[in-house]
């Protein structure tokens, strides 16, 4: 039987968080708020950012991109799940599925790109201020925001493509509660090696350039701050990337300990899935907005003239 291209599994079964009926509707609610809070943030950061005069800056138009970012990321994976929570077939079809893995795929890459290059955009403000404007200029920007999608179209497409050579035989229940690469695998009836390979390939260009890019980054600025010599100065250029800092940590620590920790680890593989596909788009505006005075101010002002 030719096995590219054909899969004998029509839908496949999400296990989900968990199979125990007493927690279902709990974590229907508790994953309901979470997702409307997420939605209400990322949605209103881009909306005040694209509304505020004093935020038309390099590092809020890249934070205007990653709210976009994590807003569509938690709508490709929170409505599947808030469904399955409070139905009885926890079914999905192998073509939504695969349209799930790609967008999946392609916001989970664009994040890691775009706050690598957050952190860059860091490094010129505090290491070059006088500089700034001219490095980060509007022409500098767009093609760094054009080049994260397309870094994130081509490492989506390469998945997903080679995910649909894959042959599904006989098992169809994803211990997961979505279609993601390392759960979808194991269900394999076929060779993985080239999937194998891919994903190495994309983990090597999609996170440990980013993470590089962005260690390198605050080494420079740590470097840079160390030079000023006032308190004063010292705290106000650490202020302006402590959020980035909080931000990265969390994305690339549950990212880490999702695909770094050994396979038999399931349910903790699931709690780390949680951090990086629901938390951190939901914490990402918090984040952002708590710890930053100028999106204070601009919020303050577009309330004031809505009032007005």
């Amino acid at each position: 039987m030719e096995k590219g291209n054909y899969s004998l599994v029509t839908e496949f079964i999400l296990i989900g968080l968990t199979d125990q009926p007493e927690f279902q509707l709990p974590f229907f609610f508790l994953f309901l708020g979470m997702y409307i809070v997420t939605v209400m943030g990322n949605l209103g950061m881009v909306i005040l950012i694209g509304l505020s005069s004093n935020l038309q800056n390099p590092m809020y138009y890249f934070l205007c991109n990653l709210s976009f970012i994590d807003l569509c990321q938690s709508t490709v994976i929170t409505p599947k799940m808030l469904v399955n929570f409070v139905s009885d077939k926890n079914t999905i079809s192998y073509s939504n599925c695969m349209t799930q893995f790609y967008f999946f795929g392609f916001f989970a890459i664009s994040e890691c790109q775009m706050l690598a290059v957050m952190a860059y955009d860091r490094y010129v403000a505090i290491s070059h201020p006088l500089r700034y404007s001219l490095i980060m200029s509007y022409q500098v920007c767009t093609c760094l925001v054009g080049w994260v999608y397309s870094l994130g179209l081509v490492g989506a497409t390469a998945h997903t493509g080679c995910m649909l050579r894959v042959f599904f035989c006989k098992e169809n229940a994803i211990n997961h509660y979505f279609c993601d690469l390392l759960p979808l695998l194991k269900l394999s009836c076929s060779s993985t090696y080239v999937n194998e390979v891919v994903t190495l390939a994309s983990s090597i260009f999609n996170i440990f350039f980013p993470t590089l890019t962005i260690i390198f980054s605050y080494i420079f600025i740590i470097t840079s701050i160390l030079k000023i010599q006032s308190t004063e100065g010292r705290s106000k250029a650490f202020s302006t990337c402590s959020s980035h800092i909080v931000a990265v940590g969390v994305f690339f620590g549950s990212l880490a300990f999702m695909y770094l920790q050994p396979s038999s680890v399931s349910s903790m593989a699931k709690v780390s899935s949680v951090f990086y596909t629901i938390i951190v788009p939901l914490l990402n505006p918090l984040i952002y907005s708590l710890r930053n005075k100028d999106v204070k101010i601009a919020l303050r002002k577009v309330i004031e003239r809505r009032i007005l």
